[in-house]
């Protein structure tokens, strides 16, 4: 997203959570007004559009207000929000059988929106008000990671991030919670203190807390990560799984598996083992429900080897209440029976159940056409059920191995090797069903077609991340490099992250999208590679020529170019990112550093500076560190009235934005985007480099004046607030704490 089109998203009304905390004080963390939304008809005399017949009634979801049913469906079509997850999110105020009759009261041939608008006014109260912000009492300004980086600006920065806790930290607010009869809402109430991912996503969520989890431990708030672990508990205690977050409308689908990787991560950073008491039979109940609700045998095509696999896969026939008219609209754009609909709702659901909502992974033809906005046509031909996900596979495959440990430990041997046995199952479909020797990389495997998707995304990354490497890779480094080649063709060729995939399809999933998880994931692939792999140096070359022929799917005239800022070309597929011995935001080249742990310096480096240029750009500053942008340049940006955006997405493209596309605008806060920050700059920081960002107002100027007018940045337009500027506010007598 170009910063224009980010400024004209941002004044359609687009809500940051932006206030930053003083991370030397503590005692007062910011106190966060929640804002509600307004209804707001597109015109509120016009009667709603027909309907389709309102879909069934959802065993999982009984609400006749907040779950499918009339009200849901009519409320949706009147319009009132840009987010169908606004109406879902606001409590009644009147006790549920009043709100049914005022519901029938109005409901009518005639109806019109400014009757609902009224109706949602007079009925409901504000989204959110069940949660409350509270002090992070055990909140730590500074912890000891920081003393491990090197760079001043990246210190300081890395400072600011660690105090975004005590923005997103949350109680359950019981003085707003209804009871049943008074009112209704969706939320599910929670006994522990948790974070939220930010902006629309206001509860807790499953796999988001992962990576938010990985940022705590680095801010040592491990009572924080007790109290999400102990929030999970009483959820696997109470639905017998995981839901996809906090709210009635989730019940029907998890998240990526990643409870016992949580527990694990908590252990090895407190040596707290008196958790597993309470967590180990929990464990077990959520991979058995994994196994009863999303397991199928599969026999490969290429080795006639049977397999129990995992899938993704959602039963639902009903559009999800959170995208309620998102869904409608996709589902009723075209003749589709009832028994086609349903299909496709259970198509939706079970995206969202894989957090990659939505790509072309999912796709029957990923490739075919090549219309950016016809988004609901591309969603139609959804085909998640029939994927078996090489990621998904990974996570269980990790989570049986993790747990058979511990009931090693616990002195549970037989239940330790039934565990076993089942990870040494998924171990051998993973690389008969999803390994491609010859591409060098992990696909998913289609059921419908009986062979590889060949779709490449990072989560070909996610076995080696669990500790699967594949023979072809373990006896050869040439070819271990050829696993991460499309690491090193990025940061040669782009100014952004690792992207989603190397497809444009408008999803929010695939390119130029780029999110941190999957940088982390790419980063702790690298780690996990043995020493002796990774000695040589990164080859020379062209970076596309080092990628194993076939391996991305494409061509190299397929590939995006890079959109420049600031000169007559307007874009190019050349390597124009590459240093010597490293690349632009790639941090500084070490003598004699193998090419496992260059890749790792530059994406780290680069990861840092995508969050951190976007942060800048939208207002971020640090006292007697960091200046704040001009006004001329917030302007462009719209950001003004900002402090600095931490995105939940990025673009692979510009260095300085934030991602686009998908069923919701751009989010800010944001959960995972810190803690990938802060577990970055734990685990790299004696190798960071002060990140280099586009000079906004020059580069806006001067693509005025370029015919092709990108807004998109690239090496050669940067201007930089480089170490130089700091240590010359150090030498001026300016501290930098």
């Amino acid at each position: 997203m170009s910063w224009a089109t980010l400024l004209s998203v941002m004044l359609l009304g687009v809500r940051f959570v932006t206030a930053v905390p003083n991370p030397q004080n503590s005692e007062s963390p910011p106190t966060l007004t929640f804002s509600t939304a307004v209804a707001s008809p597109s015109s509120p005399s016009s009667t709603l559009p027909p309907q389709v017949s309102v879909p069934p009634t959802q065993p999982w979801c009984p609400s006749q207000i907040f779950c499918a049913g009339a009200l849901l469906q009519t409320v949706n079509l009147a319009q009132l929000y840009s987010d169908s997850k606004t109406f879902v999110d606001k409590p009644t105020n009147k006790a549920p059988s009043q709100v049914l009759t005022d519901f029938a009261t109005i409901n009518g041939t005639s109806l019109t929106e400014g009757a609902v608008e009224q109706f949602v006014d007079t009925d409901f109260s504000g989204e959110g008000l069940e949660l409350e912000s509270v002090a992070l009492a055990n909140f730590n300004p500074t912890p000891a990671f920081l003393n491990g980086v090197k760079d001043p600006l990246v210190k300081a920065w890395a400072g600011v991030v660690n105090g975004y806790w005590t923005q997103l930290i949350r109680d359950t607010n019981d003085s707003a919670l209804c009871d049943g009869a008074a009112c209704e809402s969706t939320l599910i109430p929670l006994n522990h203190t948790f974070v939220v991912p930010g902006g629309r996503f206001r509860e807790i969520y499953y796999w988001d807390s992962f990576w938010i989890i990985e940022g705590l431990i680095q801010s040592e708030l491990y009572d924080v990560v007790n109290s999400t672990l102990q929030n999970f508990m009483d959820q696997l205690e109470r639905f017998g799984f995981i839901p996809n977050g906090g709210r009635i409308y989730y019940l029907n689908r998890s998240q990526p598996p990643l409870f016992i990787h949580m527990l694990d991560r908590y252990i090895n950073a407190t040596n707290d083992t008196s958790i597993l008491e309470r967590a180990l039979p929990l464990a077990e109940l959520e991979l058995e429900w994994w196994s009863t609700n999303r397991s199928i045998t599969v026999t490969s095509s290429y080795t006639s080897q049977t397999y129990n696999m995992f899938h993704y896969a959602v039963n639902n026939s009903a559009p999800r209440p959170e995208s309620y008219l998102e869904d409608y609209q996709t589902a009723t754009g075209v003749n589709l029976t009832e028994q086609q609909r349903s299909d496709l709702y259970a198509e939706l659901a079970t995206g969202a159940e894989s957090g990659w909502d939505y790509t072309g992974r999912w796709l029957k033809q990923p490739l075919a056409g090549n219309n950016l906005t016809d988004q609901d046509s591309k969603l139609r031909t959804l085909n998640i059920r029939s994927t078996i996900p090489v990621d998904l596979n990974s996570l269980l495959y990790k989570s049986h191995q993790i747990l058979a440990e511990y009931l090693d430990q616990a002195g549970s041997t037989s239940q330790a090797a039934s565990h076993r046995a089942i990870a040494s199952n998924l171990s051998s479909g993973i690389l008969d069903l999803f390994w491609d020797s010859n591409k060098l990389a992990f696909y998913d495997y289609n059921l419908t077609s009986n062979a590889r998707n060949g779709y490449y995304s990072p989560a070909t990354f996610y076995p080696f991340w669990v500790g699967i490497i594949p023979p072809e890779v373990l006896n050869d480094q040439s070819k271990a490099f050829g696993a991460f080649a499309p690491i090193n063709m990025v940061l040669n060729r782009y100014n952004g992250t690792f992207p989603s995939s190397f497809v444009e399809t408008g999803l929010q999933w695939d390119l130029p999208n780029s999110w941190p998880p999957h940088q982390y994931i790419a980063l702790e692939a690298l780690r996990n590679l043995p020493s002796n792999l990774t000695t040589n140096a990164v080859p020379n070359g062209n970076s596309f020529d080092l990628v194993p022929s076939g391996q991305l799917g494409i061509t190299e005239d397929q590939l995006p170019s890079q959109p420049i800022r600031g000169t007559n070309n307007t874009s190019t597929r050349e390597d124009i990112s590459k240093l010597n011995g490293t690349v632009v935001n790639g941090g500084t080249a070490v003598n004699g550093e193998g090419w496992g742990q260059t890749l790792q310096r530059e994406l780290a480096n680069r990861y840092t500076a995508a969050a951190f240029c976007s942060w800048w750009a939208t207002g971020g500053s640090i006292p007697n560190v960091l200046p704040r942008r001009s006004n001329q340049d917030l302007n462009l940006t719209g950001s003004l009235n900002n402090t600095g955006n931490m995105f939940e997405k990025f673009s692979n493209l510009d260095i300085d934005s934030a991602g686009s596309g998908g069923e919701y605008t751009v989010q800010a806060g944001f959960g995972w985007t810190n803690g990938v920050v802060l577990w970055v700059a734990s685990a790299y920081g004696g190798i960071l480099d002060a990140p280099k960002c586009p000079n906004i107002t020059t580069d806006a100027v001067s693509n005025e004046n370029n015919s092709g007018g990108n807004t998109s940045s690239a090496a050669s337009g940067a201007a930089s607030i480089t170490l130089s500027v700091v240590l010359a506010m150090v030498v001026s007598g300016v501290m930098l704490w």
